[in-house]
């Protein structure tokens, strides 16, 4: 039987979601799930789910619980990843120390303070995942749904292993294109690339007619703009529609969540995903609503159709050779010709007998590579901090983040991130309790006399320009 082991498989329902896909593909019927986390406490209840699944349907599937990830790992043929390091707990402190300081964060996973610190607690786990599998199952396959995708899958760029980052951002945008410009989902053809979460779409067409004047038609409507205002401001100046709504999008550039008037502008409508703290509160709702609860004590044992999540169709892809095409996170090595050869780019690729094949895009529109490099600044120094532990790298981290740089000076993000990283210690044992450095202010008294430095010529003329207007 081929081996699955799920890392992380306390996420009960997404884990239940997988496995069911999985089970629902003929092809993949008689799987071997292995469920790893720290604790069997939701894993038992999976697992009980599952063989109720199992009987009910005449399945050839087994599953087993361990919380020894080697064991996990051992003669792996796939591995999924879906862990959260500290869980809500941390992403609490993710999202509550930045907002006291001015940064307000709506989903605070992907960018943004949040985004970084989780990415400080999660590639040392990925990466001890990564070194096990070259030593126990050096033939397998990763797919990887940990946050920041970006992040976690450049660091795992920098390894041996075969891997892929998924994620739900080009299909829910599909489905918001088809729904604006009334052409079934299926029948649009379009290439999307760029960086997780901020994916572009390069190509819109319908039989061969392009499908771009009619979305942009619709973005001047008021009652189609109000429903991704951020999303339609972006595409209205930059040119090109991007995967992500105003909640995930407003955290990634500096435009819309840097002062109460902007946020009240463009993220005023909560049902849309932009209030602040939406993803950490409904974290923390289901957590507390299904801490004694089996979730899965009354889920029906009926096999239902595969979800639209992309894992059992790359799998079957890779088993049967029936060729899957999907948008993945691998690191680029040229797939986009105008982005960084070592980050971790999002694009096409088509999944068969022979692997994982990416799509060389090419260059993306100069203007949208641009926007996609304000987040591979932060990407580049987050994945270096969490890997060398220099807290210094953390504070340069968060200097360059869009949103974080648009509401602090440099001397309040160093305050910041010296509380987070006190408050987080014990999910970050890579810093080993050391701080950013301390910066005191220098007070510069009302009658200081300059020092006496060399003077560029170009700059005296300016103060002689001074000197004249007064």
């Amino acid at each position: 039987m081929r081996r699955v082991a799920i890392i992380g498989a306390g996420s009960v329902v997404f884990c239940k979601t997988l496995i069911l896909d999985i089970m629902a593909t003929s092809a993949l019927e008689d799987t071997e799930f292995v469920l790893m986390a720290p604790s069997t406490s939701k894993t038992s209840q999976v697992k009980a789910y599952a063989d109720s699944v199992i009987a009910a349907n005449g399945l050839k599937a087994q599953v087993s619980v361990t919380t020894d990830r080697r064991e996990a790992l051992k003669g792996a043929n796939y591995v999924i990843c879906s862990f959260q390091i500290g869980g809500v707990a941390a992403f609490e402190m993710d999202y509550k120390i930045p907002l006291r300081y001015g940064v307000d964060q709506c989903i605070g996973d992907t960018l943004g303070p949040g985004g970084i610190f989780r990415a400080l607690r999660s590639i040392p786990v990925i990466l001890d995942v990564a070194r096990d599998m070259e030593e126990l199952c050096p033939d397998a396959t990763l797919l990887n749904y940990v946050n920041p995708m970006a992040m976690i899958c450049w660091a795992l760029g920098e390894t041996k292993i075969k891997f892929v980052g998924l994620c739900h951002g080009v299909q829910t945008t599909l489905d918001l294109i088809s729904s604006y410009v009334g052409v079934p989902k299926q029948e649009i053809d379009y290439t999307c690339a760029g960086i997780n979460h901020m994916g572009w779409f390069t190509k819109l067409t319908h039989y061969g007619e392009d499908l771009y004047p009619i979305l942009r038609e619709k973005f001047e409507q008021p009652a189609f703009y109000v429903n991704e205002k951020v999303r339609g401001e972006v595409f209205r100046h930059f040119g090109y529609f991007m995967t992500e709504s105003t909640g995930h999008l407003s955290e990634y550039v500096p435009w819309f969540r840097k002062n109460q008037q902007a946020l009240a502008l463009y993220c005023d409508e909560p049902s849309f995903g932009g209030a602040s703290g939406a993803y950490y509160t409904w974290c923390d709702y289901v957590a507390n609503k299904y801490k004694e609860q089996n979730v899965l004590a009354d889920e029906p044992v009926a096999l239902p159709p595969r979800s639209v999540e992309y894992c059992a169709y790359i799998l079957e892809a890779l088993e049967t050779g029936k060729t899957f095409r999907f948008n993945g996170n691998v690191r680029n090595d040229g797939m986009i010709a105008n982005l960084p050869s070592e980050c971790c780019a999002e694009g096409p690729i088509f999944a068969d007998k022979n692997g994982l094949n990416k799509v060389l895009i090419g260059d993306l529109p100069p203007q949208c590579a641009a926007l996609n490099m304000t987040n591979i600044n932060v990407q580049r120094l987050a994945v270096l901090a969490a890997k060398s532990g220099d807290p210094e790298t953390v504070v340069q981290a968060c200097a360059l983040d869009p949103l974080t740089s648009s509401v602090l000076t440099l001397k309040e993000i160093r305050e910041m991130v010296s509380e987070m990283l006190s408050a987080e210690r014990e999910w970050l044992p890579q810093f080993a309790g050391r701080t950013p450095r301390p910066t005191p202010t220098i007070h510069i008294p009302a009658n200081v006399e300059r020092a006496e430095v060399p003077i560029d010529p170009a700059l005296a003329v300016f103060a002689r320009f001074g000197e004249l207007a007064k």
